[in-house]
């Protein structure tokens, strides 16, 4: 279902809103019967958008928002002809409804796993020695060249965070955080706390602060910014997704973690009128954020696909029943696929590439730890997985028992494996660079990420992937190409240390 939208816009917004070309505007009621729905309406250009309230009330809607830099328009409607009757007015390219076209967190909640560890006596925070992923990455070896700048702030754009959590309330940027649900910023704090967990994970990971409490992030002296597009049952919407790129390109975050798909269905096919409407809709989004000095770090996947060779999409729509499509290069995974988006594969302790992960030459630009409970078991990932920060509200409820922990003062963590792990490290030490050298550009970011990154080869013996096919099409796991770069691992496994050396 779609989320109820906020037709006020919270006065400590309305500067940046309006510095984006961002309108907001009372949503009026409908006349007519039937389901009120939102509606992404396309515009050729920003000037024709100008004419949106006229023609959206004309058409039997109301206007909700205008992203007058990108020339979009969020609206609502109870009219069921209402897309078909906007898309004839001058101007309009494309409109489509947001309702069926949530997608939700793919994160891996199955098979048992051992007793998480128990906390260790350790140098540093209390549960630092069970950070291998950071070990992994030398991330430790790096905060002794920078922790990172307080000037710096990471965008995490998930299911918010939880600014109370005692690892990240020392780093939470309160002044650029807000919830995206509806599609119009909500600067609240309660409205973009987090509800599901996933959020305050991805948080940790990038920023959780050096504080002798629990863990410690990539990046625990940046600023983070909770930027919330995902909704309790972990569903994201594209009216929210676009929402959040204009909102980290107008308050210029310099990086963004997106560990999620933001598009209607796995793969957004272009040549389909009501996906290429939110296809056109969120890439101009995620490139107006890239203009305004944002890198835009995001997750591979976790469906063991190669996102260069798409032939079927077997998992979508999951907001109802999945429904096999037929699908090929024309069709696109959102945010990962959008040019300028660093994409991240996940690897596990052993150092190669996660059971789960997609992968794909053109897509996958590096590796980083999301954990693989299956094939890489050590000891010193016993279970495989990446431990973060979780709500100590949500502990009980939405992370499973066996991966539970509380360290000596009571602060809250949760093991966890997916690519939605890994973005966030890549995030971390795109902040780091960005600390270490102020006015940098994204393209610059990403090209220091990949030329510093720790090559790593295809393996010899592909079979360890056999028993892993592609969920959507069944196909084998072929990684192709060479050390330098690959289908697997991009250029290699994130480097915190040589980053910022």
């Amino acid at each position: 279902m779609t989320s109820p939208v906020r037709a006020v816009l919270p006065a400590v917004a309305t500067a940046a809103l309006v510095a984006a070309g961002i309108l907001s505007v009372p949503a009026a009621s409908q006349g007519a019967t039937g389901a009120t729905q939102s509606y992404l309406v396309v515009y050729t250009d920003s000037s024709s958008s100008a004419k949106a309230s006229n023609q959206i009330k004309a058409a039997g809607g109301a206007l909700v928002t205008r992203y007058a830099a990108i020339g979009v328009a969020l609206a609502t409607s109870a009219d069921p002809a209402f897309a078909s009757t906007i898309s004839k007015a001058s101007g309009v390219t494309d409109a489509a409804a947001t309702s069926g076209f949530g997608v939700r967190l793919d994160e891996d909640q199955s098979g048992a796993d051992a007793a998480a560890p128990a906390e260790p006596a350790a140098a540093g925070d209390s549960l630092s020695s069970l950070q291998w992923d950071m070990a992994q990455i030398q991330a430790p070896q790096a905060h002794a060249v920078t922790p990172g700048s307080r000037r710096v702030v990471v965008g995490d754009i998930d299911t918010g965070l939880d600014y109370t959590h005692p690892d990240l309330a020392p780093n939470v940027d309160f002044a650029n955080s807000a919830s995206c649900i509806g599609g119009v910023p909500d600067t609240s704090p309660a409205a973009w706390n987090d509800d599901n967990g996933h959020g305050t994970h991805t948080a940790g990971t990038i920023a959780a602060a050096a504080n002798g409490i629990g863990i410690v992030g990539v990046a625990p002296n940046v600023k983070v910014a909770g930027i919330k597009a995902g909704n309790a049952d972990g569903f994201f919407f594209p009216e929210a997704v676009i929402c959040s790129f204009m909102w980290a390109g107008s308050h210029h975050l310099q990086v963004t973690n997106n560990s999620y798909f933001a598009d209607p269905w796995l793969y957004n096919c272009r040549n389909d009128a009501e996906q290429r409407a939110i296809w056109t809709a969120e890439r101009r989004a995620i490139q107006y954020a890239q203009s305004q000095g944002t890198l835009v770090v995001a997750a591979e996947g976790n469906e063991a696909d190669d996102l260069a060779h798409p032939t079927a999409d077997a998992t979508s729509p999951d907001d109802t029943d999945p429904v096999l499509r037929q699908i090929h290069n024309d069709c696109a995974v959102v945010p990962v696929e959008v040019a300028g988006v660093v994409g991240v594969t996940a690897d596990g302790n052993k150092g190669f590439k996660s059971y789960y992960s997609s992968y794909g030459v053109g897509t996958a630009d590096l590796m980083a730890p999301g954990g693989d409970r299956i094939l890489q078991l050590t000891a010193a990932a016993p279970n495989g997985r990446v431990l973060s920060s979780w709500p100590a509200s949500l502990l009980n409820v939405t992370c499973l028992p066996e991966r539970r922990l509380v360290d000596a003062s009571g602060a809250t963590y949760c093991y966890q494996q997916g690519t939605s792990m890994a973005s966030p490290h890549v995030a971390g030490v795109a902040a780091l660079i960005a600390s270490r050298s102020p006015g940098i550009t994204p393209g610059s970011i990403a090209a220091k990420l990949g030329s510093t990154a720790d090559p790593v080869a295809c393996p010899s013996d592909l079979s360890i992937y056999d028993f892993f096919p592609s969920l959507n099409d069944g196909s084998p796991q072929v990684c192709t190409g060479g050390s330098g770069s690959n289908s697997f691992a991009g250029k290699g496994q994130v480097n915190a240390l040589t980053a910022v050396s």
